[in-house]
């Protein structure tokens, strides 16, 4: 075999290296592309696999003025529990010239093959184990676990507690004994389980805590699992506030049945408690910031990625989120 790499790769990967990996793609007549990596490795040799087979700029692709027609089979060695890039066919790719980050879907971009060897994973420090487990808890309560009723389904419901629960086990023996087999392993398949669109199935609402994140990326290309963890309670609070009727319920019983609140609580106290033992969970035991500000993030940018997160519009999660709701969330995460 011939090997050509690409190295460099960001963090919030650009397109622009996504361009630089299809120039030698076919410059150099590639057959297959093998990530080995996280998310960002992955994600980027995906849009690389689709830009190889389009001439122009590939955010033409992300941005759909131009369509994905082909694409290289890819291939993954994942070093990383946390976006489950690994067994899905979505990737997310960042414009810093225009502040952008963005999803790019398509089938073609399934993975062949992937390899998982917790082992890989010894070496993960633990900055990044804790920010990967979070990344996996927000891809299961943003895009599944808080949904409208019309479109959730008791046994998957469930399940994502189960997935949720293995996280919130494994997670601190992971940041403390990085070598714990078990620990990597459960992480591992927590975090490809998490987005592999099985546990996901039916929902049909925008996911508003990944929407927000993106823009605090595009604009200060933070971790992405960083800023979930500290936009997810904010904005948990804020809906409550907002709609405490429809959120209570699901919120109570998300930490009843995650975090052992009391059951005996009434739908307001219990809802409370969980958002509680969620921070607890995020800022405690996994130790991440739990500021914007800690981040060397001002708020110059708010209103402007609170319209971008809303596309102009409404962010129609969970609950509807209009700019200004999204403004107040990120300042409250300030």
């Amino acid at each position: 075999m011939e090997i050509f790499e690409l190295s460099g790769v960001e963090p919030n990967p650009r397109h622009t290296s996504v361009n630089a990996g299809a120039k030698i793609c076919r410059e150099n007549e590639i057959d297959v592309i093998l990530a080995i990596g996280g998310g960002s490795i992955i994600d980027c040799s995906k849009a690389i696999a689709a830009a190889r087979y389009y001439d122009g700029d590939s955010w033409d692709l992300v941005t759909k003025k131009a369509p994905v027609t082909n694409a290289l089979p890819v291939c993954v060695v994942l070093t990383i529990a946390a976006t489950g890039s690994e067994m899905d066919s979505g990737a997310v790719i960042s414009n810093i010239e225009t502040n952008e980050k963005l999803g790019l879907v398509n089938k073609l971009l399934q993975p062949r093959v992937s390899f998982l060897d917790p082992t890989n994973t010894f070496t993960v420090s633990k900055y990044q184990t804790a920010c990967g487990s979070a990344d996996i808890i927000s891809h299961l309560i943003d895009l599944k676990y808080f949904a409208n009723e019309n479109e959730k389904m008791y046994m998957i419901d469930r399940m994502v507690e189960e997935v949720i629960k293995t996280v919130v086990k494994f997670a601190p023996i992971a940041i403390q004994e990085p070598t714990n087999y078990e620990a990597r392993a459960n992480l591992m398949w927590a975090a490809t389980w998490a987005l592999n669109s099985f546990l996901t199935m039916g929902i049909k609402q925008a996911p508003s805590c990944h929407a927000m994140e993106h823009e605090l990326s595009a604009f200060y290309d933070i971790t992405h699992g960083h800023g979930l963890a500290i936009i997810t309670p904010r904005w948990m609070e804020h809906i409550l506030k907002k709609d405490p009727e429809k959120v209570a319920p699901q919120f109570k019983k998300f930490g009843v049945n995650v975090f052992n609140v009391d059951p005996n609580l009434s739908e307001m106290d219990g809802a409370r408690a969980a958002i509680e033992k969620f921070k607890e969970f995020l800022f405690v035991t996994l130790g991440l910031q739990n500021r914007l500000s800690d981040l060397k993030i001002d708020d110059k940018n708010f209103s402007a990625m609170a319209n971008k997160s809303c596309a102009g519009g409404e962010l129609k999660g969970f609950i509807t989120l209009t700019p200004k709701d999204v403004e107040e969330i990120f300042r409250a995460s300030l």
